[in-house]
């Protein structure tokens, strides 16, 4: 995967300049609109082979309950201010994410990176998808981009999570893994871009 750690970085670079005067934008709205919160919201998040990361991300929540006990979000959840709300449906709060890429701590395109007890706690063949670095996009990510609302739909967000959503996450990334195509990688760029579906593994995603 030579060529996607050169692309990653190289690509990563670039978009951080181009990208400057949006980011630079995005930042002073967050600090008007949402006055004494952390711009960057960072937390923990499990990377390549299980090991814990600082994620950057836009804030798009409050921070009045730092300590909320779960991680699951919802559509319409209170914690999401209204300037949030339009940087997480144009997935602008992710810009940061470029700084992750040129460390190297994520890739483009692999899974997402979850908080502390999803993907470290996988077994058996499982686990192998930790060998990935984690990604902005990728075929779950693509799947599940409407997550929020499909876990607002269900009685119980959490259980859907664990028993449907992250299993079919799993498998996926797993194809990801077995699969993998640097094509395949630029077409799940693009598409995520122009929020456009794809087939793969049988499916659109």
């Amino acid at each position: 995967m030579w060529l996607k750690f050169i692309f990653d970085r190289v690509v990563a670079f670039i978009g951080l300049i181009v990208l400057s005067p949006v980011i630079l934008l995005v930042a002073l709205l967050i600090r008007i609109k949402m006055p004494g919160a952390p711009v960057i919201f960072m937390q923990k998040r499990v990377g390549r082979h299980a090991r814990q990361f600082t994620i950057y991300k836009f804030r798009t929540m409050s921070v009045a309950d730092p300590h909320s006990s779960t991680s699951i979000t919802v559509a319409g959840d209170s914690r999401i201010t209204p300037l949030g709300a339009k940087l997480r449906k144009y997935k602008l709060d992710e810009l940061p994410e470029l700084w992750n890429v040129l460390k190297g701590d994520m890739s483009f395109v692999g899974p997402r990176p979850d908080v502390p007890g999803y993907a470290d706690a996988l077994t058996g063949e499982d686990r192998k998808v930790l060998g990935l670095r984690p990604g902005i996009t990728g075929p779950a990510t693509m799947k599940y981009r409407n997550e929020e609302a499909i876990l607002a739909s269900v009685p119980d967000p959490v259980k859907y999570n664990d028993e449907v959503i992250f299993p079919d996450k799993v498998r996926l990334n797993r194809y990801y893994l077995d699969h993998y195509s640097f094509i395949m990688d630029i077409k799940m760029i693009v598409a995520t871009v122009t929020g456009k579906k794809i087939e793969y593994d049988g499916e659109l995603v």
